[in-house]
């Protein structure tokens, strides 16, 4: 494929042709020639750019979160607009009604008994907004061999219930469709327990094209701790045994405690150059000299002061605002770092999350912790970095990979707006997979 006078983020109108890889990248005076049958994009000033990258995303999990009826804040809020939506949802082919985003602020400590007051005949799953939690009822728990389970309660880490699930069968390509018309060309699964054949299946799907962005996984080497179970000794042993195979581990940290714990595992053990600490939700002061000491990559999800930041400031002490969603000062410390949108437990979009790493407001107008924002540029940037270091980006030039993200505005409009509508084409190894008529 040959683009056609774009211009590239730092400036300079180009024609670029690309297959795999990037192939020739010139100025557009005289610029290139179309070769016998190969198409041409015309970006007409348009910012060319390296494909996006989502550097944590949970692929099946947002497969069946287009299927569910969301049941958090903002859209649902009280108990009695959770019991209307669930009481009036329509079971989905498999007999389900599927449910996600829960939060405590909604209706409480949700268990089977709360669920059964409101369906009692169907099945329902309630997923937490965080991931880790399921609440089924009563009919929910009989269909997967639980019927006695004291409060319909589980834990995603308990496994074994899991695999008794009845799944929908993946609309994987209708995820792909929304994902590369945001510009996304690529996307690492953070889900912890993924097996070989939940991988293989991917990557076949990739392949067949039903997915058509590129497929990472963090899965073995990734880690969620638990607050009440932080095992200094077993964390180092875990994090030096991947060491010793020649695996990079990725560690998940969403309190402070977590990332004491991490940073003091990662130096017993020893660094891998591409160890990666996952969201980094707390970061204290003291912690930010410790992570550029080790060289450990964070990928954080400012999004999240955009979704749920009128949350934090209730519910969090006010002397602890400026641990949350660390960005700028994280740069400033010499850290790597990358951003990704916990799709679906975070909003999907990239821009959305450039947004909010550039403005850090909540949904009610406050910003959180103003001292955090980073520039359009710089929060581009950490939407561009390389798959396996995410904390280094990507360039428009000839030998990288032919992934490409071409915008319908110059870079000056395209930096003031950060927003996916501006995305014209997405190319994935020069094919084109998304263009917006």
């Amino acid at each position: 494929m040959l683009i056609k006078r774009g211009t590239l983020l730092g400036g300079g109108s180009v024609d670029v042709r690309v297959g795999e890889r990037v192939e020739e990248v010139v100025p557009s005076s005289p610029g290139l020639d179309a070769r016998p049958g190969e198409g041409v994009l015309y970006a007409g000033g348009g910012t060319v750019l390296p494909g996006l990258y989502d550097h944590h995303v949970h692929v099946r999990a947002a497969v069946s979160a287009l299927y569910s009826f969301l049941v958090g804040p903002p859209g649902v809020s009280t108990a009695a607009e959770l019991g209307q939506l669930l009481s009036n949802a329509t079971p989905g082919p498999d007999g389900w009604i599927r449910a996600v985003g829960y939060h405590e602020s909604v209706a409480g400590e949700l268990d089977r008994g709360a669920l059964d007051a409101v369906v009692p005949g169907v099945p329902v799953r309630v997923q937490h907004r965080s991931g880790a939690l399921w609440i089924l009822n009563s009919e929910a728990l009989g269909r997967v061999g639980l019927a006695e389970h004291p409060d319909g309660r589980l834990r995603s880490a308990e496994g074994g219930w899991s695999e008794r699930l009845l799944r929908r069968e993946s609309d994987l390509a209708e995820l792909s469709r929304r994902i590369t018309a945001t510009g996304v060309t690529g996307v690492t699964d953070a889900t912890p327990d993924l097996d070989d054949a939940d991988t293989r299946s991917l990557e076949l799907a990739h392949l067949r094209g039903e997915f058509r962005p590129r497929l990472r996984f963090l899965s073995p080497a990734k880690v969620i701790l638990q607050e009440d179970r932080l095992d200094l000794d077993g964390l180092t042993a875990w994090i030096a045994g991947h060491h010793r195979a020649g695996r990079p581990v990725a560690v998940h940290c969403v309190t402070a405690a977590q990332l004491v714990v991490t940073i003091a595992a990662l130096r017993a053990a020893g660094g891998h150059p591409r160890d990666r600490i996952e969201h980094a939700a707390v970061v204290p002061d003291d912690n930010l000299a410790d992570l550029a000491e080790l060289g450990v990559t964070v990928v954080t999800q400012p999004n999240f002061v955009a979704e749920r930041g009128d949350e934090y400031l209730a519910d969090v002490p006010p002397d602890e605002h400026g641990q949350l969603w660390r960005v700028a000062s994280l740069l400033g410390a010499t850290v790597p770092v990358a951003l990704s949108t916990d799709m679906p437990f975070g909003h999907g979009d990239p821009w959305t999350a450039m947004r909010a790493a550039v403005y850090r407001t909540t949904p009610r107008g406050a910003v959180l912790n103003p001292d955090e924002r980073v520039s359009p540029r710089q929060a581009l940037t950490m939407f561009l970095g390389d798959p396996d270091r995410p904390g280094r980006a990507r360039t428009v030039d000839a030998g990288q990979p032919g992934d490409l993200c071409v915008l319908n505005e110059p870079p000056a409009a395209a930096l003031a707006e950060l927003d996916a509508g501006m995305v014209a084409a997405t190319i994935i190894g020069g094919e084109l997979v998304y263009f917006k008529m």
